[in-house]
């Protein structure tokens, strides 16, 4: 069965916002004093920019990852396990066959999806899912598999991570996919949210709460760092739940996590190093009390680059790199669940020097990607999941 979606361009006023909508919000945790200048709350863009929204294909149920493929069509997971071909006229495919079963549990499912820049000649997509585990336990795994040359099944597949250990929890899976220069695969995971399992965080000899680099067919990828008791496939840790990523223009590995109530982070993870998580942070727990003894900052933990709280609940991340917005070159764009909006960044030397919020109370936002021709590419997840067209106002 095909559905068909037409698309329908609506314009709507996408003024950044000013200081009063969103850095004026009291935090969750006054007390805390960010660590340098522009660490958090950095000045408000107010660059007049509007944007036009083009809706290509609604009707989607919570879709999660998207990737675009050489003819201009997206591949897009829908978290209860389904993976759809969106082409650019918004026509929507039946769901791929061959996929492995997925956990949708909570905030379980099928997750991200990725291809590699060869996919015109092999066709070989990677995804990561929530894989089921017997006895209500679960964890974040990636997969690889060859599209059919008619786009209906998912051949030759073959799971290529497994996080380890498995929890009974339906919470905190990550997990962003994101290729590096060299060709291998980096795998962001999240810690699983329970008490126990969140303090594993910090334990090197587990997945959870950690950035994985592999190779792409399996394995640790060659390059990672050696840490003590370590698992070879481990590239940094201390992270809560990583679910946006990208490379930057830089060349890194930029990745945003999840905080509890404030504590979101973006950081720019490097080999071996720990990023806190439970034992530093930003954020306090849902109960308003501190994480553990309320520490923001500890001489062996690395300082995120930048924090939110309020949160922003951030999901998908791209560095644009297109003609369309030719001012917000190598900017990061980032997805906003709870500020239901497109988050921009402006950076330099490293460091951010400006936040705008764009699309708000326009619907959560849960993948960013930018199209070929240099078009914002967005996911919504709530109500009517869409996939969205954003270019330049007039």
């Amino acid at each position: 069965m095909r559905m068909i979606v037409s698309a329908t361009a609506l314009v709507l006023s996408a003024h950044a916002a000013s200081a009063q909508d969103f850095n004026a919000a009291p935090a969750n945790a006054p007390g805390q004093e960010p660590a340098f200048e522009n660490q958090t709350r950095a000045p408000v863009i107010d660059d007049g920019v509007t944007l036009e929204r083009e809706v290509i294909a609604g009707g989607l149920e919570n879709p999660w990852g998207m990737d675009q493929l050489p003819d201009g069509s997206w591949i897009v997971t829908e978290r209860p396990g389904r993976m759809r071909i969106v082409t650019a006229g918004g026509d929507i495919s039946a769901p791929i066959d061959g996929l492995p079963e997925v956990d949708g549990r909570g905030q379980g499912g099928l997750l991200d999806v990725t291809v590699a820049d060869d996919f015109a000649e092999t066709r070989r997509v990677w995804w990561s899912f929530s894989e089921p585990r017997g006895g209500g336990e679960n964890a974040t795994a990636v997969a690889t598999g060859v599209l059919s040359e008619d786009g209906s099944t998912m051949e030759d597949v073959e799971v290529v991570f497994q996080q380890q250990p498995a929890w009974a929890s339906t919470l905190h899976f990550g997990s962003r996919l994101v290729f590096d220069e060299t060709g291998a695969l980096f795998v962001t995971t999240g810690e699983r949210s329970m008490p126990e399992p969140r303090q594993l965080a910090q334990d090197v000899g587990t997945h959870l709460g950690k950035v994985i680099r592999i190779d792409p067919m399996g394995g640790a990828a060659q390059g990672n760092p050696e840490i003590d008791g370590g698992l070879p496939e481990i590239w940094s840790y201390g992270h809560r739940n990583l679910q946006s990523a990208s490379l930057g223009p830089d060349g890194a590995l930029w990745t945003v996590e999840h905080g509890p109530r404030g504590g979101d982070e973006l950081n720019r993870p490097e080999a071996g190093l720990n990023y806190g998580w439970p034992e530093v942070t930003y954020g306090v727990e849902y109960s308003g009390g501190t994480v553990g003894e309320g520490v923001t900052a500890r001489d062996d933990v690395e300082q995120p680059v930048y924090y939110w709280d309020p949160v922003i609940a951030p999901s998908g991340m791209v560095f644009y790199d297109g003609g369309m917005f030719p001012d917000w070159q190598g900017d990061a764009l980032i997805g906003g669940l709870a500020s239901q909006s497109l988050v921009r960044l402006t950076l330099e030397d490293g460091k951010v020097t400006g936040e705008a919020r764009y699309l708000q109370g326009q619907g959560r936002v849960r993948d960013v990607d930018v199209a070929e021709d240099g078009a914002i590419m967005i996911l919504t997840d709530s109500g009517n999941g869409a996939l969205i067209r954003l270019t330049p106002g007039g």
